[in-house]
C-alpha cells in the first residue's frame, strides 16, 4: 500500500502542475519505502534530493504561471515556497552531515504539508489560472 497517493480530488486544473504533484506523491512514496525498509544512506540521500529538486523545480514552475497571469497572491503563495524550501534544506543538510535521521514523522509531516497544501494553497489560485485560459 501507497504512503501518500495523489487522487483527483488534489487536481488543481492544470495538467502540468498536476503531473508534478503527482510526481511528488511518488517520490515520497519512495522515501518512504526506502526509509521503512531500513535503506542505507546511499540510497536514501539521493532520494531525500530528488524529493528537494523536484520541488524546487514545481515551485519555480507554478510562480512562474502565477506571475505570468499577475496572480495576486503570488508573494504569499511564494513566501509559502520560500518558508519551506528552507526548513527542507535544513534537514536535508543535517541528514547529510550525519546529525539527522529521517522519521516517519518527518515523512508525514512532508505528506501532509503537501496535502494540506494542495488542498488550501493551490486550490485558490486554480480558478485565477482557469479564468486567464491556464489549463
Amino acid at each position: 500500500m501507497a504512503f501518500s497517493t495523489w487522487n483527483h480530488n488534489y487536481s488543481v486544473g492544470v495538467r502540468s502542475l498536476d503531473e508534478q504533484h503527482i510526481g511528488l506523491f511518488e517520490t515520497l512514496n519512495e522515501l518512504h519505502d526506502a526509509a521503512s525498509n531500513g535503506a542505507a544512506l546511499n540510497r536514501t540521500a539521493p532520494l531525500l534530493r530528488k524529493l528537494v529538486n523536484h520541488t524546487q523545480d514545481h515551485f519555480v514552475a507554478e510562480e512562474t504561471m502565477m506571475a505570468a497571469v499577475k496572480y495576486p497572491g503570488l508573494a504569499a503563495h511564494r513566501e509559502q515556497h520560500r518558508a519551506l524550501s528552507e526548513e527542507v534544506q535544513k534537514f536535508v543538510s543535517r541528514f547529510e552531515s550525519g546529525e539527522n535521521t529521517l522519521s516517519l514523522f518527518q515523512l508525514n509531516s512532508l505528506r501532509d504539508w503537501l496535502a494540506i497544501h494542495i488542498m488550501n494553497e493551490d486550490f485558490e489560485y486554480s480558478p485565477w489560472l482557469a479564468k486567464h485560459g491556464v489549463h
